[in-house]
Order: structure tokens, then sequence, then C-alpha cells
């Protein structure tokens, strides 16, 4: 079964940029839609973006517009996420989340319609 590892949180100052990574430590997602969320402390879990199975098709939340991009790796079962121009607004757990055929999460922006989820990493961003 797929297993999914975030790595690459940390601190950073407001401006700065982070890229996270998420990783299959099991079976491989290839095939699969991709995502991530994020939550902040007291706060609901939060759509971020998701990139399509075959890399084709990306879906953004407003906060991520224009300063967030997912990617899948070319080499390794990766996907990534570079954050760009940070704000303080941004500090949260962030989470990597699959979707296999018959893609139910694709659109939703729901946690409950992704499978597959990873255990999180923090990102912080300091004013």
């Amino acid at each position: 079964q797929v297993q999914l590892v975030e790595s690459g949180g940390g601190l950073v100052q407001a401006g700065g940029s982070l890229r996270l990574s998420c990783a299959a430590s099991g079976r491989t997602f290839t095939g699969y839609n991709t995502a991530w969320f994020r939550q902040a402390p007291g706060k609901e879990r939060e759509f971020v973006l998701a990139i399509a199975w075959n890399g084709q098709s990306t879906d953004y939340a407003d906060s991520a517009e224009g300063r967030f991009t997912i990617s899948k790796g070319n080499v390794k079962d990766t996907v990534y996420l570079q954050m760009n121009r940070l704000k303080p607004e941004d500090t949260a757990v962030y989470y990597c989340a699959a979707d296999p055929p018959p893609f139910m999460g694709w659109g939703s922006h729901l946690p409950s319609t992704w499978p597959y989820w990873g255990q999180g990493t923090q990102v912080t961003v300091s004013p």
C-alpha cells in the first residue's frame, strides 16, 4: 500500500521560500492524483493545490495562486511544493495526499475524499 513521507519544512522569514517534498515509502503513487493540504493551529485542514497523475492538470486554492507551485519529479517518485513569498499566515503543518483511480478527490477539496496521507511537515513563517 502507498505510504507518503513529507520533508522540507522549517522556519523561514516572511518573503522567503521553501520547497516541500512528498515521497512514497511503500508502493509507488505513479498513476495517482496528488495534493497538498495544510492545517494551522485551531483551524480545519484546508486544500492548497493538487496535480493530476499525468502532470498535465493542476488545481490551486486562491491562497496559493501566484505564490505556490506543485510539480512531479522526473527522476524519482516524488511530488514537490515550491512556496515563494511566504507570509506568516502560511504557518501550518503541510500534508501530502494521494488519490488512486477513479480519482474521487479531484476538484472536491475535501480531505475525506483523499485516501492516502503523510504525517505532515511543519512550516513556520516569522514576521
